[in-house]
């Protein structure tokens, strides 16, 4: 019998110490609730062993609908049979660098809690093998994604579920989406998400959670039915309103905005402040986050867009009895807007009329401002904020 014991401990701790199976406990970061999250562990590998997009040499004749870059007929392939796909990636200091925003088409960036801020990564047109690390769902974000068509994809580690207005888990029940093209990691098993705790040493484990748009699509289209069209043979675009693209601006008409520098929070302007530098012989804005560059883990170069729309909003807080301080902004509606491109600044207004309509962006004639065909980055910034440039 004692010779079974020690037999029985023996295993068990190579089982542990194996690392087949991770199992983690939270607590709190969403509304309070702990939960038991089993995930399997994943080495720091992709699909073609980078976690790079492999580079297409192939002609770029194809326009992407959601951002405008122009790419080629094999990734157009790609992009027709699937819809767009929201990805919640964190901005906490210990995250960075971030896998997979280079590769976004578009990414909107707003407050989380206690001055961190968070974005919702949209992607349809590229991919990515490894993004993250992700996080969780927030209301705004949300209503930003309705604007893509017909259910988009949105992928999570669970969200704000506190009773009130902030409440993001309730409001995906209310869309109707759970079990359907909501991808909540608490729904969808590995390998669609796993922890990684090479990727980032030396981290919180809430810090560890990564996917794959090459998986996530690939669960849509084999566990629900979704592609470009739904069950219901009903495609994504229904409804979506793109914005209106144009080419690079000559380099001759190209204006002297060098630099674009504002915070979220003044408390917290050293840990998460941003700036984005005009680079004119790219005609594109490289971003330095917290004084120092912001670097996507997947290339180890510095993000970089072709487009900075800075929205003002009204940020408020939920009341809703959370400690961690669940935040709204009024994202339904209209507002002003700092619109940068081509290093030029535009001064407008952003509109939306409805959850489930595009925002849209508009200069001071009400006419609306055409996107440089490249990556899209939304700042949401409380209104009274100042920016400099």
């Amino acid at each position: 019998m004692i010779n079974k014991k020690i037999a029985f401990v023996v295993v068990f701790i190579i089982f542990i110490l194996s690392g087949v199976t991770t199992f983690s406990f939270f607590t709190g970061e969403d509304g309070g609730r702990s939960f038991l999250s089993p995930i399997k562990y994943q080495a720091p590998k992709s699909e073609n062993g980078s976690g790079e997009t492999v580079v297409d040499t192939e002609p770029k004749t194809e326009e992407c609908p959601l951002n405008g870059q122009m790419l080629s007929k094999t990734q157009r392939n790609i992009w027709d049979v699937q819809r767009p796909l929201g990805i919640m990636i964190e901005n906490h200091k210990e995250a960075r660098p971030q896998s997979g925003l280079s590769s976004a088409d578009i990414v909107y960036e707003a407050v989380a809690e206690g001055g961190i801020t968070r974005f919702l990564a949209i992607y349809y047109c590229q991919n990515a093998a490894y993004v993250g690390p992700v996080r969780s769902a927030r209301m705004y974000f949300l209503k930003f994604l309705e604007g893509y068509g017909q259910n988009p994809l949105y992928a999570h580690v669970g969200g704000a579920n506190t009773p009130g207005p902030a409440d993001a888990l309730g409001y995906i029940n209310e869309l109707g989406w759970s079990s359907y093209n909501d991808l909540s990691q608490f729904s969808v098993p590995f390998p669609y998400f796993w922890r990684d705790y090479e990727r980032l040493k030396n981290v919180a484990t809430e810090h560890t959670v990564y996917t794959s748009t090459k998986k996530l699509w690939q669960y849509a289209k084999d566990k629900r039915e979704l592609t470009n069209v739904d069950d219901q043979g009903v495609r994504w675009d229904k409804g979506f309103s793109p914005w209106k693209f144009e080419d690079d601006a000559k380099a001759a008409d190209r204006g002297k905005v060098a630099k674009i520098d504002f915070g979220f929070w003044d408390n917290l302007a050293s840990d998460f402040s941003v700036v984005w530098s005009y680079d004119a012989k790219t005609n594109s804005y490289k971003r330095t986050n917290g004084g120092a560059p912001h670097l996507d883990k997947n290339t180890g170069k510095q993000l970089e867009a072709k487009n900075i729309v800075v929205v003002f909003t009204k940020e408020s807080p939920a009341n809703d009895g959370y400690e961690g301080g669940h935040l709204l902004y009024k994202n339904v509606g209209s507002g002003d807007l700092l619109f940068f491109k081509n290093g030029q600044v535009i001064k407008g207004t952003w509109n939306k009329e409805t959850e489930e309509d595009n925002i849209k962006f508009f200069d001071s004639t009400d006419k609306e401002i055409f996107i440089v065909r490249g990556q899209v980055f939304v700042e949401v910034l409380p209104i009274g904020n100042k920016v400099n440039y």
